[in-house]
């Protein structure tokens, strides 16, 4: 059985999918088409059912729950780990109502926590998260949400940070901060989305064990990022939820949508979210 399966170049996502892309798996019958894509991108299709398998923020996903189920392995969870908004100097809270924000994408979790930190904060566009801190430096954006390695390099172009929503986020709720989650399609065979979730969880399992082992696929889709960012950015994003979930990030993902639909942010969640 052939599976679209879609996940970013980030370095976190080439890490965790090494063992599975590259066949060190017993499949069985099961054959996997891989796309990698920014994950805004891959929100987009997951909107339009076009993946069986995907990476997914969990802002995109609290809107796709009738469509998709969670993997147990896979995530992005943890702590100090969150979006940042950055400007060119400090900004006061009350600035930043009319201030122009360039955001990654409108489903992205990212988003999502700056609606819960500054809902007055509304104008906001749309675009690259690889492109946000030139927008910032460039006088296109007054600040800018940025998301993944470019966390390492802000302060090097002369950025400053005026939040950091992952420790908002920790701080209002004593949880790890969720990110991105591994789904599948929720009209698949029972059967097939218990092997996938096996395979996904022995595949991070793998990266893991031996993560030498991932070092040229990681590399490949990283390759003008410095050796010690590309590590950074593996530590900060892989750790226990990634392996699995547990009761703790379950909590912690449960909340989020809790929280966003009594705010009318995303739908009533009617169906069970997890691949049991």
């Amino acid at each position: 059985m052939k599976l679209t399966l879609g996940f970013s170049p980030c370095p976190n996502d080439t890490f965790i999918f090494d063992a599975l892309v590259h066949q060190r798996l017993a499949t069985n019958d099961l054959d996997f088409d891989v796309l990698l894509a920014d994950v805004e991108e891959l929100n987009q299709k997951a909107f339009r059912t076009e993946l069986d398998i995907t990476k997914l923020s969990y802002h995109a996903y609290a809107h796709l729950t009738e469509k998709y189920q969670l993997l147990p392995a896979g995530s992005a969870l943890g702590n100090n780990c969150g979006p940042l908004l950055i400007a060119k100097r400090e900004m006061h809270p009350e600035e930043l109502v009319s201030a122009r924000i360039a955001i990654p994408g409108k489903y992205t979790t990212a988003n999502f926590l700056l609606s819960l930190a500054y809902p007055q904060a509304t104008n906001r566009y749309e675009t690259l998260f690889s492109n946000i801190e030139s927008d910032v430096l460039d006088g296109k954006a007054d600040a800018g949400l940025i998301i993944h390695e470019n966390r390492f390099t802000y302060r090097e172009k002369g950025l400053v940070k005026i939040q950091d929503l992952g420790e908002y986020w920790e701080q209002d709720t004593g949880l790890p901060i969720p990110l991105g989650g591994i789904v599948v399609r929720r009209d698949l065979p029972e059967q097939v989305k218990q092997q996938v979730s096996r395979l996904m969880t022995e595949s991070v399992q793998q990266a893991r064990n031996n993560p030498d082992q991932t070092r040229p696929y990681v590399r490949q889709y990283a390759q003008e990022m410095d050796e010690d960012v590309m590590y950074e950015h593996i530590n900060l994003y892989v750790n226990e939820y990634t392996q699995n979930l547990g009761e703790r990030g379950r909590q912690a993902i449960e909340l989020m949508f809790k929280r966003a639909g009594e705010k009318d942010i995303i739908p009533a969640v009617r169906q069970p979210l997890f691949v049991s």
